[in-house]
């Protein structure tokens, strides 16, 4: 489950490193905060306004004239801030904090170490304003002061600041990620096309040093991997002319012979013998250096059949017009023909059906032939494997066909699978992504 939660890119994998100490220590300085200083602020700021009022209420006691009592509200309300009124003969019905909790419950603490009358506190009654309500002998004494007396501004800059010094701390932690995650992802795209058969020429070593070391590595990969098929494209050009040229002699020198049965079965073996070359050089060829270019997927399928239906084989296409895929063009034909080639050879009846499902190319040949036990679907892939274990021409390829088809799609960045076909015989699935 917390495998789920967790982000999947390294771009959230590393802010969240950045991010979940940065939260933990503003919940422990808020924790502390509150729990230190803003206990002892609120007791203190309600402490010094109970102080004040207390000196209110003796004051009344001490001075009973009414000229001394008016004097005595107009310093309230000059010096401290209190107004004051006295309600005479009034009743104070309810004592206490109106609600009992919080900055009243506070307040009403302090009042009682200062006032030794019945009294009520009520922060709700007049907005932004504290009312307590005293009982005195000659009514009940009224002192009305802001609520500002009573909470610091600390509180408000201490949570701007938690909030204000985390979004910077974020957002300069986001922009140093992205430009440390877009290297990584620059030279994944280039992993990726490479694997694709694509290049990407102006791809070069960025980022932080362990990036730009695997950034080189990879490039001297793509080097030498690129340097290989190239040395081993001219050793088997080199190879083919060699081979052909002995057997373009012995088939003249059967040609000039006179016919017989011998003959006719000489010339035969050199057919046969010429047919497995190109197999052989085919699929060691590989894709050579042919460059992946736009290309339509239906023409392609529609010539690879048309060829079929001409060697007499039923074939049945549905490709939809304006398909198209970046192909190595003749390497991509040569797959699609050895699975319709491979169809035809077993089956009566063959089905090509092409269509684009999301961001990928998908061709599915289908047959009604004999099919391949679920057991050799993968044998089959395996370079010179034959379900039937002779080596008979006669009955079979050189079991280099479906190696060839793989090899190729693969080297796309698709793959070849078989399974089980609707028409009742083997069902081989290729798939691009576009």
């Amino acid at each position: 489950m917390i495998k789920q939660l967790l982000p999947r890119t390294l771009f959230g994998r590393s802010l969240l490193i950045i991010v979940t100490p940065l939260i933990v220590l503003q919940l422990v300085s808020a924790y502390v905060f509150y729990e230190s200083h803003w206990d002892t602020v609120s007791w203190r700021m309600a402490r010094d306004l109970a102080g004040d009022m207390g000196v209110i209420v003796d004051s009344f006691r001490d001075l009973p004239e009414p000229a001394q009592q008016q004097w005595l509200l107009r310093q309230a309300r000059q010096r401290m801030g209190i107004d004051v009124s006295l309600a005479e003969h009034a009743i104070l019905t309810r004592q206490g904090p109106s609600v009992g909790r919080g900055v009243e419950q506070t307040l009403a603490n302090a009042l009682r170490e200062h006032i030794d009358r019945p009294f009520r506190v009520d922060i709700r009654q007049i907005p932004s304003h504290v009312v307590v309500d005293v009982q005195m002998p000659e009514g009940v004494v009224t002192m009305v002061v802001s609520s500002k007396r009573l909470f610091s501004s600390t509180t408000y800059v201490f949570v701007l600041w938690m909030l204000g010094t985390s979004m910077i701390l974020l957002g300069v932690a986001s922009i140093f990620m992205r430009n440390q995650v877009r290297p990584v992802l620059r030279l994944a795209r280039a992993a990726e096309a490479f694997g694709k058969g694509r290049d990407m020429p102006r791809f070069k070593p960025q980022g932080a040093a362990e990036v730009r070391q695997a950034a080189a590595a990879f490039i001297a990969m793509r080097q030498r991997i690129l340097r290989q098929i190239q040395q081993r494209t001219a050793l088997l050009s080199g190879v083919s002319h060699d081979l052909r040229t002995p057997l373009t002699r012995m088939k003249l020198q059967l040609e000039m012979m006179p016919a017989d049965d011998g003959i006719e079965a000489l010339k035969g073996d050199l057919t046969e013998m010429e047919r497995m070359l190109d197999a052989y050089l085919a699929f060691a060829r590989g894709e050579g250096s042919e460059r992946p270019v736009p290309a339509d997927i239906g023409g392609i399928l529609g010539d690879v059949v048309e060829k079929a239906r001409r060697n007499g084989a039923s074939i049945a296409l549905e490709a939809p017009s304006g398909l198209e895929a970046t192909v190595r063009p003749l390497a991509f034909r040569r797959a699609v023909t050895n699975l319709v080639e491979n169809a035809t050879r077993y089956a009566r009846h063959v089905s090509v059906l092409a269509e684009r499902r999301r961001d990928v190319v998908e061709v599915l040949v289908d047959d009604d032939g004999p099919g391949i036990a679920e057991a050799e679907r993968e044998e089959v892939f395996r370079p010179f494997y034959r379900i039937e274990g002779s080596r008979n021409p006669l009955t079979g390829g050189v079991g280099l066909g479906l190696t060839i088809a793989r090899d190729v799609i693969r080297g796309h960045g698709g793959d070849v699978t078989l399974s089980d076909s609707p028409l009742g015989g083997l069902r081989a699935r290729l798939w691009l992504p576009l």
